[in-house]
């Protein structure tokens, strides 16, 4: 399976935070905003990645990842001209997502709590349709909304709904068959010249091909499009780093954990950032390499 980031857009509702620099290179926390979907992909065991963004920013996260060698990963990069919606990330994608299925995860959502392994380790090798998370949310006008017959079953999702028919949010974390290029190349644009990602789960559904998950009570799904999220999310992973003594997103800590990296290679990467906080836990990582990982 490959796995995709989608960091474009321009980031308008943070300006002038986004003025200079991408949204998700923005800190939440103690680490860049992208760190947080990376994470999620390299929880998935996924290690071919395609980060996607604009032409001004791509360099930028060049520059933080380069080829991911030394997370274990493969890291590669897609130019999006436009704004042309989450569905069109499958457009770009084409050539590297060859014939593998897929995980998009959106380059602003973060994710977090107990179970999160467990559920990712029931789609990773995910091979036939598709698989959308959902969540319980206080506004659900605000996103693609799933709504449900009398038997629990999926009957549809409506995006931004005046009316919502449930609260069950659809998250920024979709994996497909192959079949999501072809799906995304049938698009038309919505009204806001866009390819809608909830078109295409919209077909899988009505293919019967369409599972959808629950993030559970006790469950983080943060999106940080706007300074109150971005703020609270900054808060939310304070919180939890001090008070369990772990940190959220270690994408170096994942890597050693999956086994891409060694002993030797995390000390190396302790070194880099000797002078920080986040330097001394990944030093707290390095003395054997038996130790049990959160």
């Amino acid at each position: 399976m490959k796995g995709i980031i989608l960091a474009g857009g321009l980031g308008t509702r943070l300006y002038p935070l986004t003025g200079a620099t991408s949204k998700q290179l923005l800190p939440v926390y103690d680490k860049p905003m992208i760190y947080y979907p990376l994470s999620v992909l390299m929880q998935a065991k996924i290690f071919e990645i395609l980060i996607i963004s604009t032409r001004s920013d791509l360099p930028r996260f060049q520059a933080l990842f380069k080829d991911g060698a030394h997370l274990g990963l493969k890291i590669s990069y897609k130019i999006q001209e436009n704004p042309g919606g989450i569905a069109e990330a499958f457009l770009i994608a084409e050539d590297f997502i060859g014939e593998d299925s897929v995980c998009l995860i959106l380059g602003d959502n973060i994710f977090y709590g107990p179970n999160l392994e467990e559920m990712l380790d029931d789609v990773k090798d995910h091979k036939e349709g598709a698989v959308v998370f959902t969540y319980h949310v206080q506004d659900p006008t605000r996103y693609g909304v799933v709504a449900f017959d009398e038997d629990g079953e999926v009957i549809d999702i409506i995006e931004k709904p005046k009316i919502p028919p449930s609260p069950y949010a659809v998250t920024g974390l979709y994996f497909y068959d192959n079949d999501v290029i072809s799906i995304a190349k049938s698009l038309q644009p919505s009204a806001r010249g866009e390819l809608e990602i909830t078109d295409v789960n919209k077909v899988y559904l009505e293919r019967k091909s369409l599972r959808v998950k629950f993030f559970g009570r006790g469950f983080a799904w943060l999106d940080t499009g706007t300074f109150d999220a971005l703020y609270k999310a900054s808060s939310y992973v304070q919180t939890i780093q001090e008070r369990q003594g772990i940190q959220i997103a270690c994408i170096e800590e994942i890597a050693y954990k999956n086994g891409w990296i060694d002993v030797a290679m995390l000390k190396g990467l302790a070194k880099v950032y000797h002078a920080s906080t986040y330097g001394s836990y990944l030093e707290g990582l390095c003395p054997s390499n038996d130790m049990q990982l959160i």
